[in-house]
């Protein structure tokens, strides 16, 4: 059998965590699993695992994901590279962080392997987690804030097709203040980026609004001509 390496010297190994938003009516979530193993059994954490020594890390980051939560293909990016010293009691271990962002509506969340229990925590009202993984969900916050500004990856945490007060609201509790209405509702639409639906809401208390999509291949068309989003 042939030898994928070898070392003269001791080498950490190499973990995958991931940090997962979604947004319901009144904030911003994130998913966290319940460890089953020592350390830190039965205390919250992010999902995540090592890196087997024949995938890539983005393919350790999905396959973690959908063993752990159930969850997969979902927009996923890599974050931040932390490495402590005394990170894992266990031993020396590097993590590469990811973020993900998920519709809440279109995706079942279900523990499995090495995880009791799965579930959605306001970020307002977190439990204390295990590791460095509060350090990790900060820098993964203070990344979504100052990219969903100028990405249009907020997309992603709304249904095929929304509202734009759902997609204000969106921005509001991502970047945790208020936007004047119709300034918002005309920086967006004058951006070409949404297009109008023949639906409107059903099964609402209020008066039902419009409903929108996000045209990919025309943002796409235009980020070609040198458009630059920015809310």
């Amino acid at each position: 059998m042939k030898k994928l390496h070898q070392y003269e010297y001791a080498r950490p190994a190499l973990t995958v965590d991931i940090v997962v938003f979604a947004l319901d009516e009144d904030d911003l979530m994130v998913m966290l699993i319940q460890r089953d193993l020592a350390p830190f059994e039965g205390q919250w954490a992010l999902p995540g695992g090592f890196v087997h020594i024949d995938e890539t890390l983005d393919d350790a980051a999905r396959r973690e994901l959908q063993e752990e939560t159930g969850l997969q293909d979902i927009f996923l990016e890599q974050l931040y590279t932390f490495g402590d010293l005394n990170r894992d009691p266990r031993e020396r271990v590097v993590t590469v962080a990811y973020y993900a962002l998920v519709n809440l509506e279109g995706h079942n969340v279900q523990a499995n392997t090495d995880a009791r229990n799965a579930a959605w925590f306001a970020m307002s009202e977190l439990p204390k987690l295990a590791f460095d993984h509060e350090q990790i969900l900060q820098v993964a916050h203070e990344r979504l804030r100052g990219k969903v500004r100028y990405q249009p990856i907020g997309f992603e945490l709304l249904p095929d097709k929304f509202t734009l007060r759902q997609l204000q609201h969106l921005y509001e509790v991502i970047l945790d203040r208020e936007l004047d209405k119709r300034n918002f509702r005309k920086k967006v639409l004058g951006m070409e980026i949404v297009k109008e639906t023949s639906e409107i809401e059903k099964d609402v208390a209020h008066r039902a609004a419009r409903l929108y999509r996000f045209d990919k291949k025309n943002y796409d068309k235009l980020t070609r001509q040198g458009f630059h989003f920015e809310i």
